[in-house]
């Protein structure tokens, strides 16, 4: 695994459990504390991660954020907003939540 797979793995890992300690992730990817180390510095950069120290610290996303992952793909979101126009009532509001919530053009990084 190259550092930018791991990297985007331990990012899939904190948009998942929101927090996880230095040990667990260089356990989980066997590589050494220092690498982990460097790895969330880098990440820090990019995406909106925080360390805290002591008795129950460790790294944290952002509860706000959300990966790639949770939203939709531009050929989904066109289709979805061509059929929008289609629905009345409470499809269409239960279409607007959808867009709202997923649409990627609503992402946040």
């Amino acid at each position: 695994m190259t550092a930018s797979q791991r990297r985007k793995a331990i990012i899939d890992l904190l948009c998942m459990r929101k927090f996880e300690t230095r040990e667990n992730l260089a356990f989980e990817f066997g590589v050494s504390l220092r690498t982990i180390d460097y790895d969330i510095l880098a990440l820090t950069t990019e995406y909106p991660i925080y360390t805290t120290q002591g008795n129950g610290g460790g790294i944290h996303i952002d509860k706000e954020y959300k990966s790639y992952k949770d939203y939709l793909s531009s050929e989904q979101s066109e289709l979805l907003h061509r059929l929008l126009p289609t629905l009345k009532g409470k499809d269409a509001e239960t279409m607007k939540s959808i867009l709202s919530s997923f649409d990627y053009r609503n992402r946040r990084q």
